[in-house]
């Protein structure tokens, strides 16, 4: 055991370990976001595989699976990507139509795999071909193409959602994911400052795999934070968004939702004036903001109407959004709780939870918006 193996055995077996789980997991609960996690945190452990290897005295890789194909960047981007649509939207399908966007991995692994199969020999000779220079510069820039194209849209995903998000629920906390926009932001440094090393590599000479070893322990870390975040993230179920799909065409049909959703609401020109006091009322008599989970399609239900009528009515009589007119509901009777002597034995958080919070953060970050005053600044 030393200091470069040891750290590079723990990330690689928690990623296997994580990997299985979440397999096991989505399998049990039909769940296809677990099972695409699970194959980006085994996408990772293979990232670190031949440094881990290498530095536990293990030489099979080199010995028995020289040039077999078993590096996965032209996948790990895309596949991001769908776990993002799984996540954010549990009637996604991974559908064969969906197979071009591996369509790049594919030719690497079936051009390698030809290569390997016919032995050593050949592997040697193609590997020192002027073939193998150039398409080692394609697969390079596929790799950046494919990081940059998928991450971007990953992102611009993650931020219709998040609008969306405040539309639709009274609680953003536990399904913000905020942690794999996090994920995302950590690849692209790790990527940077692999390339900044690559480079360096170049420039000083061939480096020794000591100094190589230092962005195999940045992916150790991504495979602590990515494993421990993404097993334990909140699992809701009632998730549905259909943001703007990356397919086109015939892909982009299976997407479309039955009822328009707006990322923007805005006052539109029709007259929802008639549904201020309906809304109204049944906050007052039902409370409803006391439901830390209350979605705008639960509040619909009960108004027998459909969430876009019901979220432009809101927009239109309140100047809100779901998310703020429900929270400035549960604030109002936090002050309330706060100002009866009879609650005095209750924390802020413990008030909070009564009032429909579902978290400090929340709490603390709606308080403040509503009042203009921290809870402890008005207590």
């Amino acid at each position: 055991m030393s200091i470069y193996q040891t750290p590079l055995q723990f990330g690689y077996f928690l990623a296997l370990l994580f990997a299985v789980l979440l397999w096991l997991r989505g399998w049990q609960e039909e769940r296809l976001s677990d099972k695409l996690l699970g194959w980006v945190m085994f996408f990772l452990a293979m990232e670190i595989q031949d440094y881990t290897f290498g530095f536990s005295g293990i030489n099979i890789l080199w010995e028995k699976f020289e040039g077999f194909p078993r590096y996965f960047h032209l996948a790990f981007a895309p596949t991001i990507y769908f776990y993002l649509k799984a996540q954010i939207n549990r009637d996604f399908r991974f559908k064969a139509a969906h197979l071009w966007h591996y369509s790049f991995y594919s030719i690497y692994f079936l051009v390698n795999f030809v290569v390997f199969v016919q032995g050593k020999k050949t592997v040697d000779t193609f590997r020192s071909s002027e073939l193998a220079y150039w398409l080692g510069w394609l697969e390079s820039l596929a790799i950046w193409g494919s990081y940059i194209y998928y991450f971007y849209q990953s992102l611009r995903l993650y931020k219709e959602y998040r609008r969306w998000a405040e539309t639709q629920f009274s609680d953003t906390e536990t399904i913000s994911f905020v942690w794999l926009r996090n994920f995302i932001y950590l690849i692209i440094a790790g990527e940077v400052f692999k390339f900044g090393w690559s480079i360096a590599d170049r420039v000083l000479g061939d480096l020794p795999f000591e100094q190589d070893w230092w962005w195999h322990l940045l992916t150790v870390a991504i495979i602590c934070y990515v494993g421990i975040k993404g097993y334990t993230q909140h699992q809701p179920n009632k998730l549905l968004f259909r943001g703007n799909p990356l397919e086109v065409n015939a892909l982009s049909l299976e997407n479309v939702p039955s009822t328009p959703i707006s990322l923007h609401p805005t006052v539109p020109n029709n007259d929802y004036s008639e549904w201020k006091p309906k809304i109204e009322q049944l906050f007052k008599e039902q409370k409803l903001y006391l439901e830390p989970e209350l979605s705008l399609s639960d509040l619909a239900t009960k108004l027998k109407t459909n969430t876009s009528v019901l979220s432009a009515a809101i927009n239109q009589n309140f100047g809100k959004n779901f998310n703020d007119f429900v929270n400035e509901y549960r604030v109002e009777e936090v002050k309330r709780l706060l100002k009866d002597p009879a609650n005095a034995h209750l924390s802020l958080l413990g008030v909070a939870l009564e009032c429909g919070f579902n978290s400090k953060s929340t709490f603390n970050r709606a308080f403040k918006k509503f009042t203009g005053q921290s809870p402890k600044e008005f207590v």
